[in-house]
């Protein structure tokens, strides 16, 4: 039989880039959708390469158990020995920012104050405890940016939470965190492929948080441009010549927890200090910031796969 990359999925619209790209290098794969399904531990895997993309936000698309499964997968292949990139560890940390900052601080890079409630009553608690004048609350699980909400009062946060738009994270745990106040109203998104840095590419959080670059996230209506007025600057643009000292933080922090492939998101404050507060085990790539500077996450990411996949021939 012949050896295939396995892409381990439950998002079509963030995978199909993907699949053009194996294609076009003429690369042998197959799709593992992952909602419902089954794992036989009695079995043996098929030989090959395993590349998970289950992401935190499955459950806004219906596939509430998909990450639940997906480990039970990863953990099999992983058993048996299979060549599995972004296995059971970094699901862990894909669906839970707990773990995330945990194993961030860990590597030694910083992370906002961070305090995590279950239930409203707890949510003030927090919040009282932290002591931070704009405080933000987000889902302990989630994606896209989903869940995030910006207070500048506790008066303001109870009204919230009474007021019926209270929306709790799927495990429960809302994460009320330090407002780190950038100068400039934007983020900037690390992108890493076998572990390495890619590039860089800046967010306009100016519209508000929900930050995530793949194309079908994006809300074309939100400009709309009158005669020939066109946009000044781009949502999304990538950084040419990022050099930071957090680079290689964060490749080592990938090397530490088996992270092959991941979007990692920082702050800067007015003092220029670097706040990471995200980390995408399950990247997306802007097309459009991409092609104005000419490199391509996912091609990238299905070399790397390709040569992955020779490897595994090799030594098999």
């Amino acid at each position: 039989m012949t050896e295939k990359i396995y892409v381990i999925h439950e998002n079509e619209e963030w995978t199909t880039h993907l699949f053009k790209r194996l294609d076009e290098l003429e690369l042998p794969y197959e799709n593992w959708f992952i909602n419902e399904g089954l794992v036989d531990l009695n079995e043996v895997p098929p030989e090959g390469v395993f590349y998970s993309r289950m992401s935190a936000s499955s459950h806004t698309r219906g596939h509430r158990y998909a990450p639940e499964l997906a480990e039970s997968l990863l953990v099999w292949l992983e058993h048996h020995g299979r060549k599995v990139f972004n296995g059971s560890r970094a699901l862990r940390l894909e669906v839970s920012k707990v773990n995330q900052y945990m194993a961030l601080n860990a590597a030694g890079i910083r992370t906002p104050k961070t305090i995590a409630a279950n239930g409203k009553e707890q949510i003030v608690k927090a919040a009282e405890k932290l002591g931070e004048s704009s405080f933000i609350i987000k889902h302990n699980r989630a994606g896209k940016g989903l869940g995030v909400q910006l207070f500048h009062s506790m008066e303001a946060l109870h009204e919230y939470l009474n007021g019926g738009g209270f929306e709790p994270s799927i495990d429960s745990i809302t994460l009320v965190q330090q407002y780190i106040q950038a100068p400039e109203p934007f983020i900037t998104r690390c992108e890493f492929v076998g572990g390495k840095f890619v590039y860089a590419v800046q967010v306009d959080t100016s519209e508000g948080f929900e930050l995530c670059p793949a194309d079908a996230c994006r809300i074309d209506d939100l400009f709309c441009p009158v005669g020939e007025q066109v946009e000044e600057k781009p949502k999304f643009q990538v950084v040419k010549g990022f050099d930071d000292p957090i680079i290689s933080k964060y490749e080592e922090f990938l090397r530490q927890n088996h992270i092959a492939v991941a979007g990692i998101e920082f702050i800067r404050n007015a003092d220029g200090e670097v706040f990471t507060y995200d980390v995408n085990t399950n990247t997306n790539y802007n097309s459009d910031a991409e092609a104005a500077y000419g490199t391509y996450g996912m091609l990238e990411l299905a070399k790397f796969l390709g040569k992955q996949l020779k490897g595994a021939k090799v030594t098999a």
